[in-house]
């Protein structure tokens, strides 16, 4: 039987802390969810690992934007999961492209190495790659044990042909894990179409924040979006979540 997998994907303390209470099987640590995510800090990731004992996987993204990665910036890359390496982060989420749109092998060879003995996901820089099946063969043959996907579409329920055919191809060799727009709602579903036993959410809900005096007209940051709404992981989503799972 495939395992059944509730990863929660978390940017701050307090989102850790409800994903794990929810009972998450394990995390996904990151910082500025908001844009998709970027390496976080390892302060914070300390302060989780002290506080929970689930796996932590520690996404390995130097910036917004696209998977094409400078020397500078793999460089960085590479220091960033030695430095959680010792931390005992217990896995890394990476993912580097060519220009053409093909898996870096050079770059996700080189992570991998540095990466050695971790558990490694190939994150969703497999959503934009050219050839989806072509990577899952090159993902298998580097070692990656997981690949975050939403089927190379914006939700998993749309990219449900493409992810029912890697689930196939993948010959339970490697993880295929189902992420972006899951829900407890669509979790059965999902599974129904694909076979998918392993899911990534972030369960999260906007908060109002508890700053009394607002400044109006002032943005500090994506405009239109308010400085006072606070996004977090909700409880309760995870807790609907697991159960669905663990029926499936």
């Amino acid at each position: 039987m495939k395992q059944k997998i509730l990863e929660a994907c978390v940017d701050s303390y307090e989102s850790a802390m409800a994903a794990y209470e929810g009972g998450a099987d394990r995390l996904e640590l990151c910082a500025n969810l908001i844009i998709g995510g970027t390496t976080p800090d390892f302060l914070l990731f300390q302060q989780i690992r002290n506080s929970i004992d689930i796996p932590i996987h520690v996404l390995i993204r130097p910036r917004f934007g696209d998977f094409y990665y400078s020397d500078f910036e793999f460089e960085v890359m590479l220091k960033d999961i030695e430095e959680f390496k010792k931390e005992k982060a217990h896995g890394v989420v990476i993912g580097m492209l060519t220009k053409e749109g093909d898996l870096d092998k050079e770059k996700m060879k080189g992570a991998i190495t540095a990466a050695k003995g971790m558990h490694i996901t190939l994150n969703r820089a497999f959503d934009v790659c050219k050839d989806p099946l072509k990577t899952l063969e090159e993902a298998k043959e580097q070692g990656v044990h997981t690949i975050l996907t939403s089927g190379q579409k914006n939700t998993s329920l749309e990219g449900k042909e493409l992810l029912k055919e890697l689930v196939t191809q993948s010959k339970n060799q490697i993880d295929i894990m189902a992420g972006s727009g899951v829900l407890a709602e669509n979790i059965k579903e999902i599974h129904k179409e694909t076979g998918i036993t392993s899911f990534h959410m972030s369960g999260k809900k906007t908060f109002d924040s508890e700053m009394k005096y607002r400044k109006e007209g002032v943005s500090m940051g994506i405009p239109g979006f308010s400085e006072y709404h606070i996004i977090r992981t909700d409880k309760e989503e995870i807790v609907k979540a697991k159960k669905v799972i663990d029926k499936l």
